[in-house]
């Protein structure tokens, strides 16, 4: 229980109608999760407004209400905050009801269109290793307190649920919680009030344009991390990619560049490369790494750098790096039949990119290379034939199929792919809607010292097919085909 005024700290306020010292026993930005006693945030969102929903929340119980816009009809006995923004609002009042937990422990931020769940996982699992240290881990696959573990359902939780997280981190004796922050959750203000010690830009590439409109709003979404934070953290950045310094721009934190190409802070060099690991110099101390691909490179550095600037132990560091596998449906290499296949994540053209020109560069053209495949529905329509193009030129036989096509049909997203095929490319391009078939093609036109690489899920364990989750696991499909 805490008093409304209390609650309403640091928020933007234009008017109050009602009185703020009255008890609140319950938050909520959802009208059906109203209660007894309740404060409701009615925030306006891109599928469902909050206001529309207010008269939900106090028949449900609610008693004080904060929303941009008053209602026609003010009701006797509730009490009516009115500010410029209900999500920032929402991030203010779930940060003080937890009593603003961020503040009491470090807090690492990664964001970027790739990398963020390597990044941040390497982290949990390095800081977990070292010293024997309780962490939090919030991310695109799952929420870690310590040792228990909760499935996730958005890369950054809303913001009620990310303080009541770190909350629950801070009961447990958690002293880093290392967070993917998405640009959907940047825009929409869920970690506006998250104190952060260390902010990570990975890269940006072309994603999410469905949402942010165009490029600019994806670059200008991401950088919200880095204006908000304070002089006396870190960011820590990718020197070598586009936008790198346009993050850290009027950025009032310490800044601190990794790099593979450039002079640098943290300076990265891959000395060797196979199938089971690299060798790596990081500043100038060699690494072996179980963790594979040029752009694991990146994020291997990216972790090293964020640790250093954390104050822990550069050989400790290298040392344990070195311990760590890789993260679950990425560059996830199983073997059997003499063929090698790859489970990853990449669902963008650069990711896509960037993980074929990895196995073109371990494999040196001694097997053939096949690709299977999709894109999501409902996402951006634009970058499916970016991805077609990208997997058709780089593999010596392509397979598209079904990804999670959400709403949409999954031939007409395939079709939409194959527009980015030329002539030749085409010859070389299969169709196979049912993602098992296509799977279980790829393996058999597959010989000995060939390498299958399934795009796009990753981790995932189920695709989406009109409105319904089914259960689907590349890992397990590959993993049955090589080994029966």
């Amino acid at each position: 229980m805490k008093l409304l005024k209390d609650l309403i700290y640091g928020i933007r306020l234009k008017e109050v109608i009602g009185s703020t010292q009255i008890a609140i026993e319950h938050i909520c930005y959802d009208s059906r999760k109203s209660a007894k006693n309740a404060l409701f945030i009615a925030v306006p969102g891109t599928q469902v407004d909050g206001h529309l929903y207010i008269d939900k929340a106090i028949e449900l119980g609610a008693i004080a209400v904060i929303c941009e816009r008053l209602p026609n009809r003010i009701q006797e006995g509730i009490h009516y905050i009115q500010t410029s923004d209900s999500a920032f609002a929402l991030s203010a009042v779930a940060s003080n009801w937890y009593s603003n937990p961020s503040k009491k422990m470090k807090v690492i931020g990664v964001t970027g269109t790739n990398g963020k769940t390597t990044i941040t996982t390497l982290l949990f699992n390095l800081f977990s290793q070292i010293e024997g240290e309780l962490c939090g881990l919030l991310s695109t696959i799952d929420v870690k307190i310590g040792r228990s573990s909760l499935p996730a359902s958005h890369t950054t939780p809303d913001a009620i649920a990310i303080q009541e997280h770190m909350h629950n981190m801070l009961l447990a004796g958690v002293k880093y919680c290392f967070m993917e922050v998405s640009s959907h959750a940047l825009v929409q203000q869920r970690a506006a009030h998250v104190d952060f010690d260390v902010a990570v830009f990975t890269n940006i590439t072309r994603d999410h344009l469905d949402y942010h409109g165009d490029m600019n709003g994806y670059i200008k979404a991401k950088k919200m991390l880095f204006d908000g934070l304070k002089k006396e953290a870190v960011a820590i950045f990718n020197e070598d990619v586009k936008h790198g310094q346009t993050m850290v721009q009027d950025c009032k934190a310490i800044k601190r560049g990794y790099a593979l190409k450039f002079p640098c802070d943290y300076k990265v060099k891959i000395l060797e490369r196979q199938f089971d690991g690299m060798l790596l110099t990081i500043n100038e101390q060699e690494c072996w790494t179980r963790i594979m691909g040029d752009f694991n490179a990146y994020n291997l550095c990216a972790a090293y750098a964020t640790a250093i600037e954390l104050g822990k132990d550069a050989l400790q560091v290298l040392t344990t790096l070195s311990l760590l596998t890789p993260v679950e449906g990425r560059f996830q290499t199983i073997t059997g039949k003499g063929i090698v296949a790859i489970v990853d994540y990449a669902h963008t053209p650069d990711a896509l990119q960037n993980v074929l020109a990895t196995i073109k560069t371990i494999n040196e053209g001694n097997g053939k290379i096949i690709t299977v495949v999709g894109c999501g529905g409902n996402r951006d329509k634009g970058k499916r034939p970016q991805m077609a193009s990208i997997a058709a030129k780089h593999s010596d036989t392509t397979i598209l199929t079904s990804d999670n096509p959400r709403d949409e049909d999954p031939n007409t997203i395939i079709a939409e792919m194959a527009e980015g095929l030329s002539p030749s490319l085409k010859s070389k391009t299969l169709e196979i809607t049912n993602r098992r078939q296509a799977i279980k093609s790829a393996i058999m036109l597959a010989t000995e010292g060939d390498i299958v690489l399934v795009a796009g899920k990753g981790h995932e364990k189920y695709q989406e097919i009109q409105g319904t989750r089914l259960d689907f696991d590349d890992v397990h499909e590959v993993t049955h085909l090589l080994n029966s």
